[in-house]
């Protein structure tokens, strides 16, 4: 079996990578692998390093959105994994552009290629953000799509071209939909590993407007189980959400990790809300839990493994932190 994973030097990816290449998953075990990466400010090779010279690893420097890039590397492979994506709600808000040409002409570029290699199985990887903002209950998989920034709406148009190319061209394609990640290899600028480095550094934690925004806290290790569930057993056109059963506001996490880390209480600064910040993410994740998914890292161990994680690897992260201090996002 040849897979070829999209965005793998990133956080999440990187992650699948590592488990996939080590056993974590039995029946891949003889999966060869290649990773496509544009190695922007949140592809690190670095994240790669555990398995960097794995005899069934091939690294690809390249961009989603190169159709003569795609048409020669594509063909042969079995599965495509698509991580890549650009993420940081923050930067859409300033910016959109990089969203769009990634998040969807990218997006829409990997399928018709697939579509051209007749490529057997293709996994979207996408985000509840896509679903917008909930009051009260969970967001189940049918859920209209209600996208509130440029971010989660290139999420959105990814996931419809997806689901198109589904019904239209008959691929075989699942989407899959997860909460908030944390845990080792993030960047810091999210809005765990920035509070975490920022207190490690005696710095300000800058946490927006009341801090009564809700999320769903998912460890990156559930989360790759449950994309792995869902390529090997999902059924085809379907769309499975990933939840991590853990909702917190922000406020109250802020708390735990002034306090995990022995932190001055008044290092936390309040500073103004973003604009369109959705208040509450909450996901149904009942359909994958039929496929026999459940969250396996419990938050307060998965949490205090991940602040080690930054504490001993520090020449990780230093490199990648703005000097001046950054916004959170969440």
């Amino acid at each position: 079996m040849r897979m070829l994973i999209t965005g793998a030097a990133g956080f999440i990816g990187s992650n699948y990578v590592r488990k996939l290449l080590t056993g974590a998953y039995p029946r891949h075990t003889h999966a060869h692998v290649t990773v496509l990466d544009k190695l922007t400010y949140a592809g690190n090779p670095a994240n790669l390093a555990a398995v960097a010279g794995h005899p069934r690893l091939t690294l690809v420097t390249g961009d989603i959105t190169d159709t003569a890039l795609l048409a020669d590397l594509v063909p042969g492979h079995d599965t495509i994994i698509n991580f890549a994506a650009e993420t940081h709600v923050d930067r859409s808000i300033t910016g959109a552009a990089p969203f769009i040409h990634t998040n969807v002409t990218g997006t829409h570029t990997l399928l018709e290629a697939a579509r051209t290699a007749r490529t057997p199985r293709f996994l979207q990887v996408s985000t509840d953000e896509v679903y917008g903002s909930i009051t009260t209950g969970s967001w189940t998989e049918d859920h209209p799509l209600q996208p509130n920034s440029p971010y989660a709406a290139s999420k959105a148009a990814g996931d419809l071209i997806a689901r198109a190319y589904a019904r239209t061209h008959g691929m075989n394609i699942t989407i899959t939909r997860c909460g908030n990640n944390y845990g080792p290899h993030q960047h810091p600028e999210k809005l765990i590993p920035l509070f975490i480095t920022n207190l490690l550094d005696h710095r300000p934690v800058p946490l927006y407007g009341t801090g009564d925004n809700v999320r769903d806290w998912l460890h990156v290790d559930d989360h790759c189980r449950g994309i792995h569930l869902a390529l090997e057993t999902g059924a085809p056109g379907e769309t499975y959400n990933i939840g991590g059963g853990t909702e917190l506001t922000n406020r109250h996490l802020t708390g735990l990790l002034l306090r995990a880390l022995d932190a001055d209480p008044h290092l936390l600064h309040h500073v103004p809300d973003r604009p369109g910040h959705d208040h509450r993410y909450s996901l149904d994740d009942t359909k994958l839990r039929r496929l026999g998914y459940t969250p396996r890292v419990d938050f307060t161990t998965g949490l205090a493994a991940t602040i080690a994680w930054y504490r001993d690897n520090r020449a990780w992260w230093q490199p990648l932190k703005n000097p001046a201090p950054a916004d959170a996002t969440t």
